[in-house]
């Protein structure tokens, strides 16, 4: 009897995880990666602290080489080879070898679409000059670390308040000693965020000595001898000698797409709870694929490293004949910048507007620690809650050091469905040096208690 065949589109996060619980329910099939990129199995999410020079070398990001794979799970990578179409009714696909230039076809019995996201690059001019990075893979964060180390720029501009031009803009600002420009078109950092707890960042941001600029769209880039030099924006032109592009990244799902399988939310490949997509014996996972949000029930998608890793192994146990599934997301997120922590997860209010939901909110501000306990941080915890029912919808925090990982207490609320009374009655650890003795989110509850009908 032939083996069984599996072929997996995208050696990362999801990918990988894939392929170690395929191997494991399947210990016969053949396994085969392709991944477009020279690495396989990287800690995307450490490219920003590799940059600043926090984390070094480079491999410390990958987690197992395709060597490693191959010889201690059997597993056969191929890096730089690169998909460029899929034929579903004749379960082949086209490759090419980015080395050789050489292209052939592979085929499977069961194939697992796990492509990744792709920057958002707007197209103006200049975007292709050197000194340009987008961060895209490990590649392109190497490149961007070289550069900052052989061109030594005193000035960079980051291009995006989200996620990855935060925590860029704290590489250059507070490690690098670099000045820095942070500009968004948006009228304020961090959109996932509501504009109270985002002017909170903001202001942090300026205290530090960079600059921010909101409001400001791109227009283009102006260039010397074939290297950046300027941003040009509606506003006017910002000298630099280096830009990091950090406004966001789309789903991967062009070969999905052209393949004729079902897309879903802004065009992320249609998954189901086991990952399962539109075509039989195809699956998709990872920052590609799309999932449901756990308190609106609608489609959703979100491109984040734990929920790719989670993703991947429902469709990798999916895959090998096992059961799992996976119901979906709350949002939760958080990241730094230089000494201000920032998390969030479930709904905003605007995002609670959005979805029909007759929400009340409330915002303390309080320390991360005993207040008399050497190295107590200010911390803001916004939480909110609908009206009627005092269930909890969401929570955003922002504050000093120790402030951040308390939004899984709020996303763990959010999984169990506790009202903001059943957050008050958790029995949570305290000791001076973490916590007072009620919690900031405890506090935080307290205050939306009052606006549900409580104390």
């Amino acid at each position: 009897m032939a083996k069984e065949r599996v072929l997996i589109v995208g050696g990362d996060a999801a990918g990988m995880s894939a392929a170690g619980q395929i191997r494991k329910l399947l210990p016969e099939a053949d396994i085969v990666v392709y991944e477009r990129s020279g690495y396989s199995s990287y800690s995307a999410c450490g490219i920003p602290y590799f940059v600043a020079g926090l984390v070094e070398p480079e491999t410390r990001l990958v987690v197992r080489t395709p060597e490693e794979f191959l010889e201690k799970q059997n597993i056969s990578v191929h890096t730089r080879h690169e998909v460029l179409s899929l034929d579903p009714d004749g379960g082949t696909l086209l490759v090419r070898d980015l080395e050789s230039g050489r292209e052939f076809r592979d085929s499977w019995d069961k194939l697992l679409l796990a492509t990744g996201a792709s920057p958002a690059v707007p197209p103006v001019e200049g975007a292709e000059a050197e000194g340009i990075f987008t961060l895209s893979t490990l590649e392109t964060g190497i490149a961007a670390r070289r550069y900052v180390d052989e061109v030594r720029p005193r000035h960079a501009v980051v291009i995006g308040g989200g996620y990855i031009g935060l925590e860029m803009a704290e590489a250059f600002a507070c490690v690098r000693g670099m000045k820095v420009t942070l500009v968004d078109k948006s009228p304020q950092v961090m959109n996932t965020f509501d504009a109270d707890m985002a002017e909170l960042i903001a202001s942090a941001i300026r205290g530090i000595g960079t600059e921010l600029r909101l409001g400001e769209g791109l227009v283009g880039f102006g260039t010397q001898g074939g290297r950046v030099r300027s941003v040009i924006t509606e506003h006017g032109e910002i000298e630099t000698e280096m830009v990091i592009m950090g406004l966001g990244v789309r789903p991967n799902s062009g070969l999905a797409g052209a393949a004729g399988l079902k897309l879903s939310v802004r065009d992320s490949i249609l998954a189901g709870e086991t990952m399962a997509t539109s075509r039989p014996g195809i699956w998709s996972a990872g920052d590609c694929a799309s999932t449901t949000h756990l308190l609106t029930g609608k489609p959703f998608w979100i491109a984040l490293g734990t929920v790719a890793n989670k993703m991947g192994r429902v469709a990798g146990i999916s895959m090998g004949g096992g059961r799992a599934s996976f119901p979906g997301v709350y949002g939760t997120a958080m990241s730094k910048h230089c000494g201000l922590e920032v998390a969030r997860t479930g709904l905003t209010e605007r995002e609670a507007e959005e979805n029909g939901f007759r929400y009340v909110s409330s915002v303390i501000r309080t320390k991360t620690r005993a207040g008399y306990y050497p190295g107590a941080e200010t911390m803001h915890v916004k939480l909110v809650g609908e009206e009627e029912t005092g269930r909890l919808l969401g929570g955003q925090i922002v504050g000093g050091q120790g402030s951040a990982k308390r939004v899984d207490i709020i996303a763990t609320a959010l999984a169990g469905g506790m009202t903001v009374n059943d957050l008050l009655e958790l029995d949570l650890g305290y000791a001076p040096p973490f916590s007072m003795a009620w919690d900031p989110v405890q506090i935080a509850g307290r205050e939306l208690l009052k606006k549900t009908g409580g104390e």
